[in-house]
């Protein structure tokens, strides 16, 4: 967990720092910092404007009875999107560009949900239905014998 931390707070934004010196020595200073501000702009209004798609979507599917559990996970994934837009980078703006596209979005989706789905059968993560009492469901080969089901 450190090292991801580290990674996040550290190595990034080094990088990301050494991306925009560079592309400044290349293009100059003024051309890069509107590089930064035409992204941050492009990707507000971008992100608005599949967010307001997703907000829609998500309503439709509330009201016809259906699972609005893949349009919050793309709501998540374009909030997200926003705020790496906003970042200044050159490697947030892919990765929140990235997360806009409904394509790579959809890819982008389906390897978040199969590494979830992972850490729940591993036993990483617990699932709770709502309306009943939090428990750890125990593997199928295991039997639990409490004393209150068996009365002298």
């Amino acid at each position: 967990m450190l090292a991801r931390l580290l990674l996040l707070f550290i190595v990034v934004p080094a990088v990301e720092l050494f991306l925009l010196i560079e592309i400044g020595q290349w293009i100059g200073t003024l051309p890069t910092i509107g590089l930064i501000f035409a992204t941050g702009a492009l990707g507000a209004f971008l992100a608005k404007r599949q967010g307001l798609q997703v907000l829609t979507r998500l309503q439709t599917e509330l009201q016809t009875g259906r699972s609005p559990a893949d349009s919050i996970f793309d709501g998540v994934l374009v909030l997200l999107a926003g705020a790496l837009l906003l970042t200044p980078g050159i490697l947030t703006d892919i990765l929140g560009f990235l997360c806009l596209i409904p394509a790579t979005r959809r890819l982008i989706k389906q390897a978040l949900w199969s590494r979830i789905e992972g850490k729940i059968r591993s036993g990483q993560i617990f699932v709770g239905t709502p309306g009943r009492p939090f428990t750890r469901r125990e593997p199928d080969d295991v039997i639990i014998i409490d004393s209150d089901d068996y009365k002298t």
